[in-house]
């Protein structure tokens, strides 16, 4: 406090002395009371904000946080939303990380290949993109209506999922083992295309 006292004092010698008066009088003298400021806890960290597509939500080990979803693989499903509402598929991928979902012959994207080597021309292929898990609901093929999913415990207390429109139980181990075959019959189908 006693400096700025010097200061101001100083300031209007130097005034009163000088011809140019009326400039150094236009000047605003400092303020007598100076804000403290307290040094916060903890400092704040500035964080530059990614768009949502450019990143993935991770934990503290910088894994990627996987969402629950209402279906899984070789779930019978309809497009409630976008363009191909009420088209009917089965599911082939999941992602869990954003919740996004592969439906087979659902939401084709053309796309557009390089050749590969010399002489060989490119190519235009339809590929199946994926689309948010919100935008699907599971469809029962024996009466032909979409419903939403309940989970509810049997007698022998086993946790299954089941339409809540019909009542039928989608987790079975019928539907599991036609899943697996299937799977199996089409790697041994790739595996013998490549050979």
């Amino acid at each position: 406090m006693a400096a700025m006292a010097a200061l101001q004092s100083s300031m209007a010698s130097l005034s009163l002395s000088s011809s140019n008066s009326s400039f150094v009088q236009r000047l605003p003298l400092p303020s007598l009371s100076l804000p403290q400021v307290k040094s916060p806890e903890k400092p704040c960290l500035i964080v530059a904000k990614l768009k949502r597509w450019e990143r993935k939500e991770c934990k503290e080990n910088s894994l990627p946080v996987l969402q629950k979803m209402h279906v899984k693989v070789g779930d019978t499903v309809q497009v409630i939303a976008g363009d191909d509402k009420g088209k009917i598929g089965e599911i082939t991928q999941i992602f869990r990380h954003n919740s996004n979902v592969v439906v087979k012959e659902i939401n084709l994207k053309t796309k557009h290949m390089k050749s590969r080597e010399e002489g060989e021309p490119g190519q235009i292929i339809k590929i199946e993109a994926p689309i948010h898990s919100s935008n699907v609901m599971l469809y029962s093929k024996e009466k032909n209506v979409a419903s939403r999913v309940g989970h509810k415990f049997l007698d022998d207390g086993k946790k299954v999922r089941y339409l809540i429109k019909t009542g039928e139980i989608i987790d079975n181990a019928e539907n599991w083992k036609k899943l697996k075959e299937e799977s199996k019959k089409t790697e041994v189908a790739a595996t013998t295309t490549t050979s």
